[in-house]
């Protein structure tokens, strides 16, 4: 029993060190790639190249003056911010960052949270995230807050249908709704050089996922619920110092836990890189290391990904938007995966 506590909270100080830990360098990422894209130079000032500045940003939100409206609901004003980091977080601990291997005379699970229905555990917690958005804007009793958070959460609702069918989709695919099975399904390669990625049999579903998790994540183009053109900074217009850092990490680490999602759906979660294969035939004990490497290099792919739509593609008017999720891609989902269900019940056969 103490060994297994021991393990568990081992696990979650892993789990909430990664991603925290990635901010700064996330942010940083984000900052120079604006400007790179912009043809102009970015943080250049505090550190070499600017690496510091995200820590100086840090800083500040945490010695900056904290402006508290007095028309706010306090409670959940307060309360707001803080659920939307909870929430954000909560998918990552069913989000293995290596295979299951051996030690100390038992398996040990890299996850916090071992389950065959881990996979519906991360999406159930992901879909909360719509609630801390709209405590924020109903809590700042602010009419530009409050429809930045109906707007958050009527997208959130709309693309999740579609993202739903393209993970039913997969799940029928691999048979399985245990996460570590469907990696072990993406091992390998077709024709000796082809990855067994699930992007490579269901692009479908793959396009409705990505489309599905910028959505959810609230990024551009899909940024409604923070347009400032239009309502001035959405949900988090009345929150300043560190109730708005709290909103700004939930957003990043949001996009980490999505990424991973996506990556184990479609590209093998921690499965190998191409070529890591070499080096572990010569060095099995690397393999766990080489394993977490693979995800966190195609994580931050995904991050960057991000960043590159962001500065690329203009925010979507709001009717065109649900226009989309609604007219297209839900109708394309079942299409999908209705095609799936059918290919695979006659596979069976």
């Amino acid at each position: 029993m103490l060994e297994a506590m021991i393990e568990i909270l081992l696990k979650t100080v892993v789990i909430l060190a990664l991603p925290l830990g990635a901010l700064p360098l996330i942010i940083h990422v984000e900052r120079r790639g604006a400007a790179f894209m912009q043809r102009r130079l970015g943080p250049n000032r505090v550190g070499p190249f600017g690496i510091l500045q995200p820590l100086a940003d840090v800083a500040k939100f945490m010695f900056k003056e904290e402006v508290h409206p007095t028309h706010v609901r306090p409670f959940f004003y307060t309360a707001a911010p803080m659920i939307a980091l909870v929430v954000a977080i909560l998918p990552l601990a069913c989000i293995p960052v290596a295979a299951p291997f051996e030690a100390f005379g038992r398996t040990i699970f890299p996850e916090v949270f071992r389950s065959d229905m881990g996979i519906f555990f991360a999406f159930a917690a992901s879909a909360l995230g719509s609630y801390g958005i709209l405590l924020a804007g109903w809590a700042s009793n602010n009419k530009y807050s409050m429809l930045g958070a109906l707007r958050a959460c009527a997208q959130m609702v709309s693309y999740e249908l579609s993202l739903s069918t393209s993970v039913v989709a997969m799940i029928f695919l691999y048979g399985t709704n245990d996460i570590h099975v469907m990696i072990a399904a993406q091992t390998g390669y077709w024709f000796g050089f082809l990855p067994k990625w699930g992007v490579f049999l269901q692009p479908v579903a793959a396009m409705l996922f990505l489309v599905g998790i910028f959505a959810e994540s609230n990024r551009l183009p899909f940024d409604l619920a923070e347009g400032e053109s239009e309502i001035v900074a959405g949900y988090h217009l009345e929150y300043s110092s560190m109730k708005f850092a709290l909103f700004f990490m939930a957003e990043y680490i949001h996009m980490i836990a999505l990424s991973a999602l996506f990556i184990i759906m479609f590209f093998g979660g921690y499965s190998l890189l191409p070529g890591m294969e070499l080096i572990v035939e010569r060095a099995p004990i690397l393999l766990a290391v080489l394993q977490v490497t693979s995800l966190i290099i195609k994580i931050g792919c995904m991050i960057w990904f991000f960043v590159w739509v962001r500065w690329t593609l203009p925010r979507f008017r709001y009717d065109k938007l649900m226009d989309l999720g609604w007219e297209r891609l839900l109708p394309l989902g079942i299409a999908n995966l209705i095609v799936t269900v059918l290919i695979v019940y006659f596979r069976n056969q």
